[in-house]
């Protein structure tokens, strides 16, 4: 498969940034705050979805004062495309969190197909508690389940295809410094 990248630096030339780097540095810190006033007794199993929640659990984790276990899982619906499709397991968990609370790390709350999977999976193999941290929740009317919500939210978002801080456009630009949004779209 042959990427064009001039077509890739193309949408970061003309995107919309949503979020400047600062502004999520200051969502991330008021999350942190909230999940140690509210999980630090807890003993939680810390899940990041790999790959969108990698760059936010990496600039989350480290401000939670707290003991806690870290492992990932990877579940996707996206395999580097702009629309979802099934649901498809590439790394289930491998740490036993029966009977404990678990908090899960992600990129973005868009429609929640893949979170209420993953939600769904934890809470069948035994655990005890489960929330979700999310940098960005997407604004509109599409969730999959109406009491689909995350616990820890960083920002609202426009429903706009978006990128940045672990999400990505075609599977690139996870590591742009901002949330952008793709001219367009």
């Amino acid at each position: 498969m042959s990427v064009d990248l001039a077509h890739i630096r193309q949408v970061m030339a003309e995107a919309d940034c949503l979020h400047s780097n600062a502004e999520v540095e200051v969502a991330i810190d008021s999350m942190a705050a909230a999940i140690n006033n509210e999980m630090a007794d807890s003993n939680p199993v810390v899940f990041c979805v790999m790959n969108g929640g990698l760059i936010f659990s990496g600039k989350l984790l480290p401000k939670l004062n707290f003991p806690l276990e870290l492992s990932y899982l990877h579940a996707t619906r996206y395999r580097n495309e702009t629309s979802g499709g099934e649901l498809f397991w590439k790394a289930k968990p491998e740490i036993s969190f029966i009977d404990r609370d678990v908090l899960i790390i992600d990129d973005i709350l868009d429609e929640g197909h893949t979170l209420g999977a993953i939600i769904d999976f934890c809470r069948h193999a035994g655990a005890k508690n489960v929330r979700i941290a999310v940098l960005v929740d997407k604004t509109h009317d599409r969730k999959a389940r109406p009491d689909l919500k995350a616990d820890y939210v960083g920002m609202a978002c426009v429903d706009r295809y978006v990128f940045g801080y672990g999400m990505d456009y075609k599977g690139y630009w996870r590591n742009a410094p901002g949330i952008y949004a793709v001219k367009g779209l």
